[in-house]
């Protein structure tokens, strides 16, 4: 990553791009001054290294500011004589990867911070693909960071277009919305104050589906939750879906990437059983071809699916931007990350949370089952998996202590013996899980440590046979990123 110096002389600060972009927090990092130099590094990529008569797509979410930078985003790449489509108004990513993608532009700049908290703001970059730029690419940006930008004579023109007419009508012909509204199901969404406010709730309209809408009006503060579809912030959905006889409720982040559920009991149905849900509808019922791809972190459960039905799986370093590529190289159904993040190659090779809220729906109707049968199904036939993850802000000096100690070798974690370890990205410890013996078809147990290359932050994530064993892998992972001295626990 590179530091630069932005284009006004007085301001100094980091533009850093990252798998999609850049993130900052608004005022301090994320300025004005900043976008511009962001901007102008993707205007300089687009002069030198595509087609600038192309254009490009400018969209923008919920976030404070998020207008007004996407104007300015647009001022800096119109300057350079290529032709800029500025979303007329919010703006879900996925609907920005397509506008991107189907108008064959050059490339994207998409402004959002996702998932992050309200302080945040950001710029993700969207390729003619309409989906993450490939490694490649980034650098290339970072390349021009800082660099002057030519200034065309005549800058182009700004045209304002509506992004969603187009990006709502292809997701509601990927599901049969009839099938959905004869199924009597009623729905609760959450759209978190984010990108994907009424679009789930004006889709099932049409066919007259029930559904109970919540933070569907936009809220840069998004107040009393981050807007990432994980608890703690979907307790008011949970509650929602009990108190209202729903059979399910969605929820998308804040730029509609990502999402998350809960059943009709109100539990949490994480990103782990949603890519397996959906993975065995497509395969079994929809028959579609392809191969699948999951990230470091994701669920087993879907190995198992794939094994099954003679699928060949690959497995990813942890970031959707492996996933995309393999989606541009190979014929792939779909991948998923564990973070919410599910992409069907057919659509996008991008993420699209609110496409797989359809979907789910989708299959809850063809199925005939709520959302909470549906998991039930999947534990009972291919062995019982729970999954949980723990982030610890802690220092760099703890953080790299804890996987130098973790590397020399560990003999246990919570009284399971580590049978093998693997590295493909952190220190990931497969166990011998003594509950797994008296549990038909259990899932295997494992621990994975992460450490952040950017922050002083390491993940830790387990899946095992029953929550308690979760919840016992990771206390013992926390302890042993957090002692000051060698052993194992």
């Amino acid at each position: 990553m590179e530091t630069v110096t932005a284009t006004d002389d007085s301001h100094v600060s980091p533009v850093k791009f990252g798998t999609d972009g850049w993130r900052g927090i608004i005022a301090e990092d994320f300025t004005f001054a900043n976008l511009r130099v962001a901007a102008s590094a993707i205007a300089n990529y687009i002069l030198t290294q595509e087609d600038p008569a192309r254009g490009i797509c400018i969209g923008y979410d919920t976030r404070f500011g998020s207008p007004a930078f996407a104007q300015a985003a647009a001022d800096v790449v119109a300057s350079t004589g290529i032709p800029v489509r500025l979303a007329s108004g919010i703006t879900p990513t996925p609907a920005l990867s397509l506008a991107v993608r189907d108008s064959g532009s050059a490339a994207g700049i998409m402004i959002t911070s996702s998932h992050n908290p309200f302080q945040w703001n950001g710029v993700k970059f969207k390729a003619s693909y309409g989906g993450s730029g490939k490694p490649s690419m980034i650098a290339a940006i970072e390349s021009h960071l800082g660099k002057p930008l030519a200034r065309a004579s005549v800058a182009a023109k700004i045209d304002r277009v509506d992004f969603l007419p187009a990006y709502i009508e292809k997701i509601a012909g990927f599901v049969d919305l009839e099938k959905i509204a004869a199924s009597g199901f009623k729905l609760a969404i959450d759209s978190m104050y984010g990108a994907g406010g009424g679009i789930l709730a004006g889709i099932f309209a049409r066919v007259h589906v029930p559904c109970v809408e919540i933070h569907r009006e936009p809220n840069p503060l998004f107040p009393g939750i981050n807007p990432e579809p994980i608890l703690p912030h979907l307790h008011e959905l949970q509650q929602v879906v009990v108190e209202q006889h729903c059979q399910a409720g969605f929820a998308t982040d804040g730029d509609a990437d990502r999402i998350g559920a809960a059943d009709e009991n109100g539990n949490m149905v994480d990103s782990h059983k949603i890519f397996s849900i959906l993975l065995r509808w497509l395969i079994e019922r929809k028959q579609w071809p392809g191969e699948v791809v999951r990230t470091f972190n994701t669920t087993r459960m879907v190995d198992r699916i794939c094994a099954r039905h003679g699928r060949k799986l690959h497995e990813t370093g942890i970031g959707f931007k492996y996933i995309c590529d393999l989606m541009l190289a190979r014929e792939i159904l779909m991948g998923g990350e564990e973070s919410g993040g599910i992409g069907i190659a057919r659509h996008l090779p991008e993420r699209d949370g609110l496409l797989n809220a359809l979907m789910l729906a989708n299959v809850m109707a063809d199925e005939n089952k709520s959302l909470g049968e549906l998991v039930a199904d999947l534990q009972r036939e291919y062995g019982e998996h729970h999954y949980d993850r723990i982030d610890l802000h802690i220092s760099d000096d703890i953080k790299n202590g804890a996987i130098a100690r973790a590397r020399a070798g560990v003999k246990s974690f919570a009284g399971m013996e580590v049978d093998r370890v693997e590295t493909l990205d952190g220190m990931k410890f497969f166990l011998r899980n003594p509950e797994a013996d008296a549990k038909p078809n259990a899932a295997e147990s494992w621990l994975l440590l992460r450490a952040s290359g950017t922050e002083p932050l390491l993940r830790i994530y387990a899946e095992s046979c029953s929550p308690q064993a979760v919840q016992r892998l990771l206390q013992a992972g926390r302890e042993f990123t957090l002692q000051s001295s060698g052993g194992s626990r």
